[in-house]
């Protein structure tokens, strides 16, 4: 098996990530979170919000609908300008981008036999609109609004994390390309000629993000896409790729949007998008910084980044491959945080005493009593958690418990009292 592989059967196994509607057959790029997952997921945004929105006096948020007015996207270029090439094979008939076609051979013998590329707008229709592939215009949109309320000044920022959806030609890469999926970016409004200084500024801090989730920097490498290649709306894009097991690939993006979208949308609406500096009797249409990323590919990145096989660190017959699974998850976006584990079931009622009072410290946090202690380490090293608080014959005499590290598998006895504290 390939690492991915066994990252799609682990998820799958722990509750991570489950192929959507399965017990159907699924549908292709579509999944759903499990417990554990969701918790992932939800520890993400939650650092992402945290570092760009809470601690930041010039980024405020908002969440702005997936169904827009279809005139948005005819003024933004989507209804023209989102495409990919789509080539088909003659043979077998099915669909892929003409930048990425298999390298496997045709399901009907040799060589895939291709038609020539053909343009392919990737956003859902529906009745009367689209669902949006980013959510950038609601931010667009609502920016005189925002503005207004916030008091904002220039430079500022406008931040979101919400459901985008993309008819993808073919899905592919577990997590990587799917058609359901959520977006964490920012708009952030300058002066134009102070853009190139803000790009280089969000580079920077947009790395450190993606950094401070635990992700090693020998995995991320900058790619600036060639003039050529940019979208109808950048003036300069640069990618943070990551090497995940199918190679490396964009893991998040920057591009200077300058004044198009405001600007855009002006046209099309008729309305004043204009910006009015009070300071200097200045009025003018913004340049935009936009940093952003898939939700979805980042979490995977963090699992391809965690996961590790290493040897039988326990005394357990569980694996019968030989080798056990271990997530060094960063402790803040671990699902759970803590696992308390009495020794035996005799020893539940002390067990879930030191429970209900970890509970009032820290909401990511399990009880398991089922199995040997050996199997359930294992299992909260299989779901990334960093400390198991074990309860003993001893702690009913010393009123100690042992408190495990996942990665060192180092063990210390703290007091009751003071388990919060050493973990924290």
């Amino acid at each position: 098996m390939t690492k991915l592989e066994k990252i799609v059967s682990w998820a799958k196994r722990r509750g991570f990530i489950i192929p959507g509607s399965e017990i159907y057959g699924g549908l292709g790029g579509v999944y759903d979170f499990g417990p554990y997952g969701l918790a992932l997921k939800n520890n993400i945004k939650r650092l992402w919000w945290k570092t760009f929105v809470e601690d930041r006096d010039d980024i405020v948020g908002i969440e702005s609908a997936i169904l827009m007015n279809r005139a948005v996207w005819q003024a933004s270029g989507h209804e023209t300008s989102f495409n990919d090439e789509l080539v088909e094979c003659k043979k077998c008939n099915k669909r892929f981008k003409a930048d990425d076609k298999p390298e496997e051979k045709c399901q009907k013998g040799g060589e895939h036999e291709f038609t020539k590329p053909k343009s392919f707008n990737t956003m859902f229709k529906t009745a009367d609109t689209y669902l949006r592939p980013e959510t950038a215009q609601g931010m667009f949109t609502d920016f005189k609004q925002v503005l207004e309320v916030s008091r904002q000044k220039i430079p500022f920022g406008v931040a979101q994390i919400g459901k985008s959806f993309r008819n993808e030609i073919n899905t592919k890469d577990f997590l990587f390309r799917v058609r359901e999926f959520e977006i964490a970016e920012i708009e952030y409004f300058v002066k134009k000629g102070d853009d190139d200084k803000a790009f280089g500024e969000w580079l920077k801090l947009w790395e450190e993000f993606i950094l401070s989730t635990g992700i090693k920097k020998e995995n991320l490498k900058h790619y600036e896409h060639p003039k050529e290649a940019l979208s109808h709306y950048s003036k300069k894009t640069v990618d943070i790729n990551y090497n995940y097991p199918f190679g490396w690939k964009e893991l998040t993006g920057l591009a200077n949007r300058t004044d198009f979208d405001l600007k855009a949308h002006m046209e099309k609406s008729g309305q004043d998008l204009n910006y009015f500096d009070p300071e200097t009797n200045e009025k003018y249409i913004p340049y935009v910084i936009e940093p952003t990323l898939g939700i979805e590919r980042l979490m995977l990145a963090i699992i391809c980044d965690a996961f590790e096989e290493v040897k039988p660190r326990t005394k357990t017959t569980e694996a019968t491959t030989g080798k056990e699974v271990i997530l060094h998850f960063s402790p803040k976006l671990a699902p759970i945080k803590v696992a308390v584990l009495p020794l035996t079931k005799k020893l539940s009622k002390e067990a879930k005493e030191v429970y209900s009072e970890l509970k009032k410290c820290y909401s990511d946090i399990e009880y398991d009593e089922s199995g040997s202690i050996g199997r359930r380490y294992r299992r909260q090293d299989e779901i990334g958690t960093p400390f198991c608080v074990t309860i003993d014959f001893e702690t009913l005499k010393d009123k100690k418990v042992t408190i495990r590290d996942r990665d060192t598998m180092k063990q210390e006895r703290a007091k009751i009292n003071k388990i919060a504290e050493m973990i924290k």
